[in-house]
C-alpha cells in the first residue's frame, strides 16, 4: 500500500521538461534521477562538461530557480501539498532517512521525493550536526521544540543508563510539557528519538547514550554485559556464549568469551566459572575475605545471616562459606552465638 497517491517519476518528468539539456542532464544526476539512480557529485558532473564544481553548482541553481518559476511546477502545487500533510501527519519534523523511507522502500522513488523536497520553500531541511542526523520540518517552532527536548533528554542521561522503550519514551515527553495531545503518540515519539546521534538504542531494544559500549555494543564482552543484565543472575560463562549466539546471532566461542570476561571489570568471578555484574554488588575475593569484609561493615552475624549476605556478594557453596566460618584463626563466636572477626 502506497502512501502517496502521485507518481513520482512523472511528475519529476513534467516539472523539468522545459530545461535545456545541460541544465537537465545536471538537475538529473545531482539527484540520482537517472536510470541508474546514483546521485553524482559536483565533481563528477563537472568533469563531464570541462567545468569547475563551481560552475555545476551554479548551472543547478539556476534550474532549480527556473522550475520554480515554471507553470508545469505551479500546477503540481497538489503533490507538494501531500508530502507537506504527509509529513505534519509523522511529526511535523522527520530524519531524512526515516521520512523518505517511510514513503518508499525503492531508492530510485526515494530520489525524486527528496528533489520534491529541495524545490519546495514549504520544506526546510536540517544538516547533519554532533547531535542530530539530517531532517526535514514543516513547522519551525515544532522544530525547536523537539530540538531542545532531545538536548534535555540526553543531559538527564548518565553514561551506564540503559531504559526500556516505553520509558525512554515517557521521559522525552516529559521534557515537552506543552505539546499538543495529537503529538503524544509512541510511534512519533520514536521517530523523534531517533533523529538523535547522542541517544539511539541496543539490539534489545533499551535505549542510552549513544556512546556507550551497553548501546554502541562493540564486541563479544559489550554482548555478554547486555544478556547477563537482561538474565538477572549469574551465569557460567559457556551459558553467556550460548546467549549472546542466541540473542544477536553472533556465534561466540567458550574461550573467547572466558576471557573477555575475565579482563572486564564490569564483571565478577564468583564461582568455578560463574559470572556476576559487579553493578549487582558481587565482590572479587576468595570466601574468608568476603566475610572478613560483612562482618567488619555489619557488626555481629548469626551464621544464617553470614551465609546470607555472603551468597549476595559472592557465588559460593553454602558449605564452603560455613567451613570459613569455623576457621577460629578468622573468626569466633561472642557469647551470644553471634559471629564476629578474631
Amino acid at each position: 500500500m502506497s502512501t502517496i497517491t502521485f507518481k513520482p517519476k512523472k511528475v519529476t518528468k513534467k516539472i523539468t521538461s522545459h530545461l535545456q539539456d545541460r541544465a537537465s542532464d545536471v538537475i538529473m544526476n545531482r539527484f540520482g534521477l537517472t536510470v541508474d539512480g546514483k546521485r553524482k557529485t559536483l565533481e563528477e558532473i563537472g568533469k563531464k562538461y570541462n567545468i569547475t564544481r563551481e560552475r555545476v553548482r551554479q548551472v543547478e541553481d539556476v534550474a532549480l530557480n527556473l522550475i520554480k518559476k515554471s507553470e508545469a511546477y505551479k500546477s503540481e502545487q497538489a503533490v507538494f501539498e501531500e508530502l507537506k500533510q504527509l509529513m505534519h501527519k509523522l511529526g511535523s519534523i522527520v530524519s531524512e532517512n526515516e521520512l523518505l523511507s517511510y514513503i518508499s522502500k525503492d531508492e530510485a522513488t526515494q530520489n525524486h521525493i527528496h528533489f520534491f523536497l529541495v524545490l519546495s520553500d514549504a520544506f526546510k531541511k536540517y544538516r547533519e550536526d554532533d547531535h542530530f542526523h539530517t531532517r526535514w520540518s514543516v513547522d519551525d517552532a515544532m522544530a525547536d521544540k523537539i530540538h531542545e527536548s532531545l538536548r534535555k533528554l540526553y543531559a538527564t542521561l548518565k553514561d551506564e543508563d540503559l531504559i526500556p522503550e516505553t520509558e525512554m519514551i515517557k521521559k522525552f515527553f516529559d521534557q515537552m510539557k506543552d505539546v499538543a495531545e495529537e503529538y503524544r503518540d509512541e510511534e512519533m515519539a520514536k521517530r523523534w528519538l531517533s533523529m538523535s546521534k547522542a541517544v539511539a538504542k541496543n539490539g534489545l531494544g533499551e535505549w542510552g547514550k549513544a556512546s556507550s559500549p551497553n548501546i554502541r555494543t562493540r564486541g563479544v564482552k559489550d554482548y555478554a554485559f547486555l544478556v547477563m543484565r537482561r538474565h538477572g543472575s549469574p551465569m557460567h560463562f559457556k551459558e553467556v556464549a550460548d546467549s549472546i549466539s542466541k540473542t544477536f546471532g553472533k556465534k561466540t566461542h567458550y574461550a573467547t568469551c572466558h576471557n573477555e570476561l575475565i579482563k572486564d571489570s564490569r564483571f565478577v568471578l564468583v564461582g568455578r566459572g560463574m559470572y556476576a555484574l559487579a553493578e549487582w554488588g558481587y565482590k572479587v575475593g576468595i570466601a574468608r575475605e568476603v566475610i572478613e569484609d560483612i562482618l567488619k561493615r555489619e557488626g555481629a552475624l548469626s551464621k544464617d545471616e553470614v551465609v546470607e549476605k555472603v551468597m549476595k556478594e559472592r557465588y559460593f557453596k553454602k558449605n564452603t562459606i560455613l567451613v570459613n566460618l569455623a576457621n577460629p584463626k578468622y573468626f569466633k563466636k561472642n557469647k551470644n552465638g553471634l559471629y564476629t572477626l578474631a
